[in-house]
């Protein structure tokens, strides 16, 4: 189970997919698991020790642990399902089809690759209302 702070979904703030999965979690989940950094919030890239290039390979999502998981990408995508109910069972049948991992893994690429020409861009960055909680001191 995650810490106070929740696992960490940093997400393309502009991109209108990544904000749709993000609203769509924030409605599903209230805030129990996941908390939103955009990607464009170096404040809060720098908070995660993310560098604003790790996030070209796609969302990351960071669960703190412990220990401390990290994945990307599709990975990100994979894990966001199996935290969801009925997600392990659905993730697993997933994995253990021959080839379908990896015709996701091609697929996640080409979202991510041409997001803005297939979804939009939006004019303003997308703020989550379940933002990391600030550390108590």
């Amino acid at each position: 189970m995650p810490d106070a702070q929740g696992i960490l979904l940093i997400y393309d703030g502009l991109c209108n997919l990544c904000v749709n999965l993000v609203q769509w979690l924030e409605r599903l989940d209230e805030g129990r698991q996941f908390r939103y950094v955009p990607m464009q919030d170096q404040t809060g890239l720098e908070r995660y020790e993310v560098a604003l290039g790790q996030c070209e390979a796609g969302m990351i999502l960071i669960d703190p642990g412990p220990p401390e998981r990290r994945y990307q990408g599709s990975a990100a995508a994979e894990e966001i399902a199996r935290r969801m109910p009925g997600g392990e069972a659905v993730i697993a049948v997933y994995r253990s089809v021959p080839g379908l991992p990896g015709l996701g893994d091609g697929c996640y690429v080409q979202i991510r690759d041409h997001r803005y020409d297939w979804f939009g861009r939006r004019s303003e960055i997308y703020r989550s209302t379940y933002p990391p909680v600030a550390s108590v001191v």
